[in-house]
């Protein structure tokens, strides 16, 4: 029977198989790194390798995982250097990687990283550097492949949403080796188009058909451009660089096209709106004005000649009525200075009294004289030219219109001749 031993016995055996193996103390593997964790508190690393049948895991210890001169995530092809070491608690060997290198797109996102940095020192994805989008755009341009899906998508929506705009395309590659060139020249072009928006788009792909789109010339162009830029590129989850230097981002061509593209029924709408408020602003005017004009006819008739008239009218009215007082006061008074002096000196107590009542019937004539309008009782008349008497024959020449005021009523006349006393005739 073979010896018994225990299972950290076994563990600590293994391991010292496997450190004593010379080929596991030093060793390259290739593989996807998978999982990378890196621990908050210790700065240790911890990962996965694997390739289409095969796992390992993997940890990297902190002074060894802060000098990595890139940014490690799963996906990644990367060679791991290392020993291969037990972890005797739970008896499972792994790699303690002294060094991770990127291979392939590995390496390929580890320069896009680097360039993303360099360029974001640089300012090019500074939030300052944004251009609002215009509103309401008379010109858009499309910097995209002619024969690409996301252009027939762009104008489908700009047709339906906005058919008022003008829709220019420039072509450029959003493929291949010289694609990123073709997308700065076009991107050139529009931004001197006159246009007020410029859509830069392509469908979805993978990272290698999305990579002109990561370069710096292509970034740079859409950054130095003066028009406002929407970029759409690849689907949802895709991310290039053009889109951080672009004014705006958006998932899908379809998403940049309404969103640079306001639906004409909103405007259509804004334009009832707008009609109506100023249908309200104009009757409300009218009403000011109306309401003005009235303020001006009540002052224009409190000054007119009329208005004068009439308070001429009332002032007589008031001072007749005065003077009949008076005079029955007076006559009152009198009459009783008679009966008290009666029998004693009746006579001078008459003469004074008939003496005083002729006073006042004079005095009370006299008044009555001074109505302008009592003379017209007597058939007299008065002519008047724009409410003014006429006293002179300088004031009326042939053709006015004057108004000639009886007793009770007024005429209409025209002058047809005119003879002065001491002019004559003229």
């Amino acid at each position: 029977m073979s010896a018994i031993i225990s299972v950290s016995q076994l563990n600590r055996y293994i391991a010292l198989k496997l450190g004593g193996d010379l080929k596991l103390k030093s060793i390259t593997v290739r593989g996807e790194l998978s999982d990378f964790k890196l621990h908050y508190k210790s700065g240790h690393a911890y990962f996965e390798l694997k390739d289409e049948s095969s796992v390992i895991k993997g940890v990297m210890f902190s002074r060894q995982a802060s000098r990595l001169n890139f940014t490690p995530k799963s996906g990644m092809s990367v060679l791991c250097s290392g020993s291969i070491e037990v972890y005797e608690p739970n008896g499972a060997y792994q790699i303690i990687a002294t060094e991770l290198i990127p291979t392939g797109l590995g390496a390929q996102l580890a320069q896009l990283n680097a360039l993303k940095e360099r360029l974001a020192a640089q300012g090019v994805f500074a939030q300052e550097r944004k251009k609002a989008l215009p509103k309401l755009p008379r010109k858009i341009a499309v910097v995209t492949s002619l024969g690409a899906a996301a252009l027939q998508d762009v104008i489908k929506i700009l047709k339906q949403r906005y058919p008022i705009g003008e829709v220019e395309v420039f072509a450029a590659q959003v493929q291949g080796e010289r694609a990123h060139i073709t997308i700065a020249q076009a991107l050139e072009e529009a931004d001197k188009s006159g246009a007020d928006v410029i859509i830069l788009t392509r469908g979805g792909g993978s990272y290698i058909d999305l990579a002109p789109f990561n370069t710096e010339q292509a970034v740079l162009a859409v950054a130095n451009c003066k028009t406002p830029i929407i970029s759409a590129v690849g689907h949802e989850t895709d991310t290039t660089l053009v889109d951080y230097a672009a004014d705006e981002r958006q998932p899908t061509p379809s998403a940049a096209a309404q969103c640079c593209a306001v639906e004409i029924e909103s405007l259509i709408n804004a334009a009832e709106d707008m009609d109506a408020r100023i249908c309200r602003a104009f009757e409300n005017g009218i009403s000011r004005s109306k309401e003005r004009l009235f303020k001006l006819d009540a002052r224009v008739k409190l000054c007119s000649p009329d208005s004068g008239i009439k308070r001429s009218q009332d002032a007589l009215t008031a001072i007749s009525k005065r003077l009949d007082l008076a005079y029955v006061a007076n006559i009152s008074r009198g009459f009783a200075e008679i009966k008290r002096l009666d029998g004693i000196i009746y006579g001078a107590a008459k003469t004074a009294a008939e003496s005083r009542l002729v006073q006042l019937e004079r005095a009370s004539a006299q008044i009555e004289a001074m109505n302008p309008y009592k003379v017209l009782e007597r058939g007299y008349a008065i002519a008047l030219k724009d409410g003014s008497a006429v006293y002179s024959s300088d004031r009326i020449k042939t053709d006015d219109r004057l108004t000639i005021r009886f007793n009770r009523f007024d005429i209409r006349v025209r002058v047809e001749e005119i003879f002065d006393e001491n002019k004559g005739e003229r």
